[in-house]
């Protein structure tokens, strides 16, 4: 294949890695920390925080633009996509292959840094990455692989710190999953009408009017399951109170939705980066104030 990439392109290149929306690795990274924090008893090691907060970076970024080079026939046609670089004509299509291979060795270069263990396990994080932009043409249920791939770097941040994942990571695993599913049904039910029109698929379409309900019950899920991650985890009030906060975020989020149709969709969606902060703070507040 030829060479592609140009820097005068730079530009439109953060754009397709969405550097100009931070959301997507703010999503990311508060889970990733969660797992650090709990894994180390509060006391993560500072290379490998650096890792992984730049793993988070490019893995997101690298999600983004495999994302959109599989979208590129389907976002012009949304009104929210529809000026997406690749969906505009700005860049081509071998450009953003070029750009999410160089996405992929950077973040390989990172895994020198780490066990063999947590390397192996960065090979289930690539195939996530690659398969989930995929999925919304085959099934309804894309959000959960998205939660999976968005999740996997908490049994990586465990290997990572400890030479094995406990039990209770994979209970930390699973309650972020259901989080994910939850905030991307938000952010799917503000492209429920153009979905049906091109005939993409989401949880949104699945859950029909039941949507409401159904993101309640994954939040009171993530929930109950983060209880029992805590009480695995000697966990103390602070981190307690942070998962209260949180789920009182939650209820603001169903207020936003409810009161502000597709726009408080999208606003409930992007407030879940305040529910992840939340928690992290009670976790380090936990340890820090123990």
């Amino acid at each position: 294949m030829k060479w592609q990439l140009q820097l005068a392109h730079w530009p439109e290149y953060k754009l397709l890695m969405r550097l100009d929306r931070p959301i997507g690795s703010y999503l990311l990274l508060w889970p990733t920390w969660w797992a650090l924090w709990l894994a180390s008893a509060g006391h993560p090691d500072w290379g490998l925080l650096l890792v992984f907060s730049l793993g988070v970076v490019l893995m997101r970024s690298a999600g983004c633009v495999i994302n959109d080079y599989a979208d590129r026939h389907f976002d012009g046609h949304v009104e929210r996509t529809r000026l997406r670089p690749l969906a505009a004509g700005r860049i081509n299509a071998p450009e953003a292959l070029q750009l999410f291979l160089l996405l992929l060795l950077a973040s390989a270069s990172l895994l020198l840094w780490l066990n063999w263990q947590t390397r192996l396990l960065a090979l289930v994080a690539v195939a996530l990455a690659v398969l989930y932009p995929f999925m919304k043409r085959f099934t309804y249920l894309p959000q959960f692989v998205l939660g999976a791939a968005y999740s996997w770097g908490i049994p990586m941040a465990a290997m990572a710190s400890l030479e094995t994942v406990p039990g209770w990571i994979w209970g930390l695993y699973l309650a972020n999953l259901l989080w994910t599913v939850a905030y991307d049904t938000f952010y799917a039910m503000v492209d429920r009408d153009d979905d049906i029109r091109i005939g993409v698929k989401s949880t949104a379409l699945l859950f029909g009017r039941y949507c409401h309900l159904s993101i309640a019950l994954l939040q009171l899920a993530f929930l109950l399951l983060m209880v029992w991650v805590g009480m695995a985890t000697a966990s103390g009030t602070w981190y307690y109170l942070g998962l209260v906060l949180m789920a009182l975020s939650f209820v603001h989020q169903h207020w936003l939705a409810h009161t502000q149709g597709r726009a408080g969709c999208f606003q409930a969606f992007l407030n879940n980066h305040y529910s992840g902060l939340l928690l992290f703070l009670g976790i380090a507040a936990d340890a820090l104030l123990a």
